[in-house]
């Protein structure tokens, strides 16, 4: 390879040195390709990812680098994509990707029969999914039982579509544009496959973009080339994302106990059970705690662990 341009160390957003990275995944990569460059662009090994894209869909990957692995349970799990559903098909992946099973004249549909067919989609849903998916089916992932050629019997599963808009409807194409606002473990392409039959002529995924997930969004993503060509991009602070946390910050005399894995009295008012982030005096993520609902914080991830 030819020298490129010279590279500045990441800066990172504390002195624990972790934080993450949102890469614009494009089409053709996988999540684990995805992890794979980062690890090399900044010399880390320990970097993960939350929510893993299927080759073909394209943007929001969150990637996790050094302690803030730890983290990725901590963010929220709701997820935002934008997608175009082709009417009139059946797959045996439920996208375009997949073999074509069967092809359906599609029926006249305005934007009014379709918003009719996409309420029955909002809120919490039983879905199946996909038959080529990353499910577990007897301690094997669904795609690899279908490939080695078994048909399964998937259990649906719920979950929720916390918002379904039509962003535009193209009838003579028989395509029509939606965002979806879900929880984790949502497949679009069954949502598109399951539109399709309730609309009586098929239907699956022709395209899928991921705009939104674990807290952060397009706007902070990095394409691949950027992380090529250095400088590296810097990573974004932990406390950034764990907006949802409440947060306790340690007086000087706490710091050492903390570190030494001791449960701290709470000072946090009308803190519910639950997870906490809690601060060194300076301000910086000094790790996660859990309410005990009895005035205690419990920890649960220590930073700079002592010991």
């Amino acid at each position: 390879m030819g020298e490129g341009p010279s590279r500045l160390p990441p800066s990172p957003p504390s002195r624990h040195g972790c934080g993450f990275l949102v890469l614009d995944k494009p089409a053709g990569l996988t999540s684990h390709d995805g992890v794979a460059r980062v690890r090399r662009a900044y010399g880390l090994r320990r970097v993960g990812h939350g929510g893993t894209l299927d080759p073909a869909v394209t943007g929001v990957l969150p990637i996790a680098l050094g302690p803030a692995t730890r983290l990725l349970p901590y963010l929220p799990g709701d997820k935002t994509y934008r997608g175009t559903v082709q009417l009139g098909v059946r797959t045996g992946t439920d996208d375009l990707e997949g073999e074509v099973l069967e092809r359906s004249a599609v029926p006249p549909l305005d934007p009014e029969a379709l918003e009719l067919a996409l309420a029955r989609f909002r809120g919490e849903i039983l879905q199946v999914p996909p038959q080529v998916s990353a499910v577990h089916v007897d301690g094997q992932r669904a795609y690899a039982r279908v490939r080695a050629g078994e048909q399964l019997a998937l259990a649906a599963r719920p979950v929720q579509i916390h918002g379904l808009d039509l962003l535009g409807w193209d009838a003579e194409r028989g395509r029509l544009e939606l965002e979806v606002r879900c929880s984790a473990g949502t497949y679009v392409r069954a949502l598109a496959r399951d539109l399709g039959e309730a609309l009586g002529c098929g239907g699956a995924l022709a395209s899928l973009r991921r705009i939104a997930a674990l807290g952060f969004g397009l706007h902070q993503a990095v394409s691949m080339e950027r992380l090529a060509s250095g400088p590296l991009p810097p990573l974004l602070d932990p406390l950034d994302v764990l907006v949802d946390l409440p947060r306790q910050r340690l007086d000087p005399a706490q710091l050492s106990p903390w570190r030494c894995g001791r449960s701290l009295p709470r000072t946090v008012e009308q803190l519910p059970e639950g997870a906490v982030a809690v601060l060194t005096p300076d301000g910086n993520l000094a790790g996660i705690a859990r309410a005990d609902g009895k005035g205690l914080l419990l920890p649960r991830l220590v930073f700079d662990a002592a010991g």
